[in-house]
């Protein structure tokens, strides 16, 4: 097996790597300030963004959950990859030939990273799948498809394709590009039977299911002939790549068109997901045969980036939230229960969220076959606000032209209306169920009150935020109260961001004992060792050799300094802000040596051994602090 892959190579990687690229696809950046950018956290919920990337020093750090690194270590905790593994993924994209120590590089077909190896296998797959689809066999799969309005180019679009009737098609096609069967059964497209392996999806008509960067990591695939004994639909079982719950159908075409229009719309199916897209409807998703989770929630609101100002959704109480989350659902019975169960995932969206119903109980793609394209931008845009829907789906199963149904009503929506995470919501859809029920508003408000009581204290009542850390073993952060501990902190966000700024250099000047706080000292010492900033002619790689000279417990600290957002936002004032907070601190110390100094002088006596020198050194003090602030 090949040995550690130089350093120098995961160095070209880094540096080849765009970092606001390779987040960018999982998280929608927006400008923060001269050369930073924000979004929300992919790490833990929140509401307004925290999570910060500066893309000249390829680094990123969140401020509310601490996590924090460079372009690897992001892809690493993203897909939960080993170090060799993502860097690895990124040197195939970006394009850098990795050598390893200790036997060079890998041996004729044997691939250091397994992941990858199981996403190159899903790609030949999806590519044999397309081409069988224009096969004489697969003549069933193509007039399912064309029933249904789905030419050829649709098909290509979303990479269709159809798996051929047998046992091991699919089994000896990858065998032959060199895949091992344990790669084989480990990727989930085949399956292990008495014989050995075979091929899971036999004579169906199949989708890829890609991740947002476009891997594909799984496959569904529908039957069509009628001997078929499996279920209607089977997707690929869980594997290294492919989790069910966290991956959503169609989310790699509409992720863009999500970020700009501000909003996702979640229907339920394949074709409905085709349907959608080819009628304008270009951020439609589905879930994978699986209910929408709380995992789909969090990849939806990353992508849908701050929501606590954007689109400015009008709401009729007058509040302006920001983004849309639709959820289609049939018109049926299992639809309105599915659009119930999607109220519980609403209280993870800071978005609006809405529900669209056919009221002739149409799928999208029924829609578009029957109606046409714009019977289904019609379906999206007639939505209803999901909160709405639920308390008026609950009033329908009561009696509301008699005292007793109009309180019965009134109690078993009073719970749902006191659930509603918005606090700013609540009055309003109180006033809302009082008009529905032709109540009072203060009996409907006395109600609501009261369920929420008897549900107990809600943690979603809390501010938004995550939990209290504690950091073993990490040293103490500065107090932001003490101006002498915020002093170094900036002057530490200074350098390490601008090391070759007007100013900076006098950074090296500082003694060793310059700070105080016993965290930014370390990050000090840090940057002494790894060559002060003199030594940065190449910022990206200094600051590389800053986070290696720094102890473990420091690491986390520099690259969250390095992504801190600057008071001074302006691009021709960095180098004037750098220069200053680098000399008010190179002031400050030189006026803790001349207090040492004095105080040493008046310990001494005029004739004692050594007291012209601690006067002359003490003159040549107030010298350089004087010189320093003419410079000001």
């Amino acid at each position: 097996m090949p040995g550690r892959i130089r350093r120098e190579d995961v160095a070209a990687v880094r540096e080849r790597a765009r970092i606001e690229e390779i987040v960018g696809e999982h998280v929608t950046l927006r400008p923060a300030g001269v050369g930073s950018m924000k979004g929300l956290c992919p790490f833990h919920d929140e509401r307004t963004p925290s999570f910060h990337v500066r893309p000249q020093v390829g680094l990123w750090h969140c401020f509310g959950c601490g996590e924090g690194g460079d372009v690897i270590s992001f892809l690493q905790k993203i897909d939960g990859l080993g170090f060799t593994e993502a860097v690895e993924h990124l040197a195939g994209r970006v394009g850098v030939q990795l050598r390893y120590e200790e036997g060079g590089a890998p041996r004729p077909g044997e691939e250091p990273g397994r992941r990858q190896r199981l996403l190159e296998a899903h790609r030949a797959a999806a590519t044999y799948y397309a081409e069988q689809l224009i096969t004489p066999d697969a003549a069933p799969a193509r007039g399912f498809l064309a029933e249904r309005g789905f030419d050829r180019e649709a098909a290509e679009h979303f990479g269709v394709g159809f798996a051929p009737r047998g046992w091991d098609h699919l089994l000896r096609h990858l065998r032959g590009r060199g895949f091992t069967e344990g790669e084989l059964t480990a990727s989930g497209l085949m399956s292990q039977g008495n014989r050995g392996p075979y091929d899971r999806f036999r004579g169906r008509l199949v989708w890829p299911i890609r991740d947002v960067t476009g891997d594909t990591v799984g496959f569904g695939a529908r039957k069509i002939f009628d001997d078929d004994q499996g279920p209607k639909y089977l997707n690929s079982p869980e594997t290294p790549l492919y989790r069910k719950t966290q991956v959503l159908y169609g989310i790699d075409l509409a992720k863009r068109e999500i970020a700009k229009a501000k909003q996702v719309v979640v229907v339920e199916g394949y074709t409905d997901v085709m349907a959608a897209h080819l009628s304008g409807v270009r951020t439609a998703v589905a879930t994978c045969g699986t209910a929408f989770g709380s995992d789909h929630a969090r990849i939806v609101r990353r992508l849908l980036g701050d929501t606590s100002a954007g689109a400015g959704v009008q709401l009729s109480s007058g509040l302006s939230l920001g983004g849309e989350v639709i959820f289609t659902f049939d018109g049926d019975e299992a639809g309105q229960k599915a659009a119930l169960r999607a109220f519980g995932e609403d209280q993870r969206f800071y978005a609006q969220t809405f529900v669209a119903i056919s009221p002739g109980g149409m799928d999208p793609c029924e829609l578009r076959q029957s109606r046409g394209p714009d019977a289904v931008v019609a379906l999206v845009s007639g939505r209803q606000p999901l909160f709405e829907f639920v308390v008026r789906s609950t009033l329908s199963r009561h009696d509301l032209d008699t005292a007793e149904g109009r309180v019965a009503a009134l109690r078993a929506a009073a719970p749902v209306v006191a659930g509603i995470r918005d606090t700013a919501l609540r009055p309003e859809y109180s006033r809302l169920l009082a008009g529905w029920l032709g109540m009072e508003g203060s009996a409907v408000e006395r109600a609501v009150a009261a369920a929420g009581r008897q549900g107990g204290r809600r943690d979603d009542d809390r501010v938004p935020g995550p939990e209290p850390r504690a950091e073993s073993g990490r040293p103490a952060g500065p107090d932001r109260r003490d101006p002498v501990a915020t002093l170094e902190r900036q002057v530490l966000e200074a350098v390490l961001q601008y090391p070759s700024a007007p100013g900076a250099a006098a950074f090296d000047q500082l003694e060793a004992d310059a700070f105080t706080v016993p965290a930014l000292r370390a990050v000090h010492e840090a940057i002494r060792a790894a060559g002060g900033v003199a030594a940065a002619s190449d910022p990206v790689a200094w600051l590389d050799a800053v986070r290696e000279e720094a102890a473990s417990t420091v690491a986390p600290l520099v690259a969250e300094l390095a992504v801190t957002p600057l008071p001074e936002d302006r691009a021709d004032a960095i180098g004037g802000y750098v220069g200053g907070v680098v000399r008010r601190l190179v002031e400050l110390g030189l006026t803790r040596r001349i207090a040492d100094a004095r105080g040493r002088l008046q310990r001494m006596a005029p004739d004692d051994e050594g007291y012209a020198e601690a006067f002359a050194r003490l003159i040549a003090l107030e010298g350089l602090r004087r010189a320093l602030r003419s410079e000001e």
